[in-house]
């Protein structure tokens, strides 16, 4: 853990930084431990490189990844003045593949992220609506088809963006004449990261549970644990004080408010393929707000109204 500069008003950023390695011998992943710690120096931050718990292939990307990161960021915002909407995910080769999951898996955490030199493997990209996101990659880097793919996730994020303009803001940069090791060329990605902020109120959502890890909860939207499962999708767009429920794989999911997400004082009008399926209004419950605090532990996550629907149906809880 080191700190850099003077600390903004707005509270400190917060850089998590993935080493890389993984199925090698635990002497190898600590010597790109020891590198990661080296590797990046922002101007100004909370500059963060944790050492992977287990020594193998997928280490970044392991169900108890999201519990470590959770945890950084909330000791972080506690102990270190840490501004929650100024957090910034990276990692270099097996962490690059760390980024590549872990990036759409948690992207309600992230301002921006940026992967270097890693193999994005099944990851989706669809849930990077909201964040900020670069792709750095060695022209020669030709081991498992990694400056190949980087193209392609490069020119994936170009046609999501395309038929989505106010989302999916990206740069994919690949580095001329080098292999694995970029000479350190990546280092400009913690100056264009840091030109961007979390939004914890986006207007859209697009939410497909990954295939590394399942989540119950995904910015102001929650689902059963009992249906969460690999590859379900959930969108939905936020107007004024109306939610319109794009797609939904599940039989029942919630949707959680605030009034600053809309106006509680208000009816809420939530429609279902073209049809308006509820309009009233929700009260706000202490119960709702106690319940997101132990959650999540975010000051942006805190939600005092409630909204179940259940096969075609809204109630307010």
């Amino acid at each position: 853990v080191k700190v850099y500069g003077e600390k903004p008003e707005d509270g400190r950023s917060l850089y998590i930084s993935m080493h890389g390695g993984g199925n090698t011998t635990p002497e190898m992943n600590n010597q790109q431990w020891e590198n990661q710690k080296r590797l990046y120096t922002p101007a100004e931050g909370v500059y963060i490189a944790p050492r992977a718990a287990v020594d193998d292939w997928n280490m970044w990307f392991r169900p108890h990844i999201d519990t470590l990161f959770a945890k950084i960021i909330q000791c972080a915002v506690s102990e270190l003045d840490v501004n929650p909407n100024k957090v910034y995910l990276t990692g270099y080769s097996a962490g690059g593949d760390g980024t590549y999951r872990m990036a759409p898996r948690m992207a309600d955490y992230w301002a921006a992220a940026s992967m270097m030199a890693g193999h994005p493997g099944e990851a989706s990209a669809v849930n990077l609506r909201n964040i900020g996101f670069m792709v750095w990659m060695g022209e020669n880097d030709a081991a498992y088809n990694r400056n190949k793919l980087a193209k392609e996730y490069g020119m994936l994020l170009d046609s999501l963006q395309q038929n989505d303009p106010e989302g999916y803001r990206h740069l994919t940069t690949i580095v001329e004449g080098c292999g694995h090791w970029m000479n350190r060329a990546d280092t400009a990605a913690i100056e264009w990261m840091n030109d961007f902020e979390r939004n914890p109120r986006p207007k859209r959502i697009v939410w497909r549970q990954e295939e590394s890890g399942l989540r119950d909860c995904f910015y102001n939207l929650s689902v059963p644990a009992k249906d969460m499962g690999k590859g379900k999708e959930l969108r939905i767009e936020h107007d004024g004080n109306t939610i319109n429920i794009i797609k939904s794989d599940y039989s029942e999911f919630f949707i959680h408010l605030n009034d600053k997400i809309m106006n509680l004082s208000k009816p809420i009008t939530v429609i279902l393929d073209g049809k308006i399926i509820f309009k009233g209004k929700v009260k706000r419950k202490k119960e709702h707000i106690d319940a997101s605090i132990s959650k999540r532990m975010d000051p942006e996550y805190i939600f005092s109204a409630k909204l179940k629907i259940a096969s075609g149906k809204v109630s307010a809880e």
